[in-house]
């Protein structure tokens, strides 16, 4: 059990990244195991409330995936395919924007200021957040990759971040829903990891934190010894080119490239099933994950 000494060795670790990021700008993408275990989800909270209390801006972006198949699920919407991908169409958005604006969004703000945050929920629609246009997937059939229209699911085409920074000086916890508005004033579905990147550089964030399901990036997923702690983005493109970073980790990936690109200074993907694993990565010596950096 630790001892006196040892919880006091424990904050005298944590004061020089205290006096660092005092003031600066982190964004934590919430999402996976951390988002479904009623432990996790307390963890992050509180790891979010600290940051908060020692001087950090904290943005949060979250998903929202698994429940929204949920209640497609429990309305009896069945879904279609194309290349793989599912359809989004406009019933499909219209229960995407309830599940991510009405249900997930608010019951994270809600969590955050019973533990003494001050949030405030926001999507894409809110002062024109997130402007997006329709995305069109790349599918491969035959062995022939063509563009498919798959509905009305989004890309980031700017973020308008006036009201981030309103809200930051006045000591609120911007909470935001991945949801766009298009040019004329469509809804879209976006994805988190992107809509968390392209945030993260327009703030110029510190930090950008992506919590997700594994340990980090493998050179070899198979082989635990190729772990990678520390990751160029031009590394993690040639890694994503060659195939060894795939499936779910390459929105990740792109949203840290992308987050890079546009003024973020450094980018983390976090086992967030570990418990405080967002204090694990800013406070301390060693870390945990895997970080993305420019150079």
């Amino acid at each position: 059990m630790i001892n006196s000494v040892e919880k006091a060795d424990v904050l005298i670790e944590a004061l020089p990244y205290m006096q660092k990021f005092a003031g600066k700008t982190i964004v934590v993408k919430y999402g996976g195991n951390a988002m479904v275990s009623e432990e996790l989800k307390r963890n992050v909270i509180q790891d979010i409330i600290l940051m908060k209390y020692v001087g950090m801006r904290p943005v949060v972006i979250h998903g929202g995936g698994p429940e929204i198949t949920a209640m497609l699920r429990q309305l009896g919407k069945e879904t279609t395919f194309t290349g793989g991908l599912r359809i989004t169409d406009p019933e499909t958005v219209s229960v995407a924007e309830m599940v991510l604006v009405g249900k997930i969004n608010t019951e994270i703000v809600t969590l955050l200021n019973q533990y003494g945050g001050r949030a405030v929920g926001l999507n894409g629609k809110d002062a024109d957040l997130i402007v997006a246009q329709k995305h069109w997937a790349k599918v491969t059939e035959n062995g022939k990759t063509k563009e498919a229209d798959i509905g009305m699911v989004g890309d980031v085409d700017r973020i308008n971040k006036g009201i981030l920074l309103t809200l930051l000086d006045q000591g609120y916890i911007p909470v935001i829903a991945p949801i766009g508005v298009g040019l004329k004033g469509e809804t879209y579905n976006i994805n988190a990891d992107s809509v968390a990147g392209e945030i993260a550089g327009a703030l110029a964030a510190e930090k950008l934190l992506l919590l997700t399901d594994v340990e980090g990036i493998y050179r070899d997923y198979q082989d635990k010894s190729t772990f990678v702690s520390t990751l160029s983005f031009g590394e993690a493109q040639e890694m994503i080119q060659s195939g060894s970073i795939d499936g779910g980790m390459i929105p990740k990936v792109e949203a840290c490239i992308q987050a890079l690109k546009k003024g973020a200074a450094k980018t983390h993907i976090v086992d967030g099933r570990q418990p405080h694993s967002l204090l694990l990565e800013i406070f301390t010596n060693k870390g945990i994950g895997t970080e993305v950096v420019k150079e």
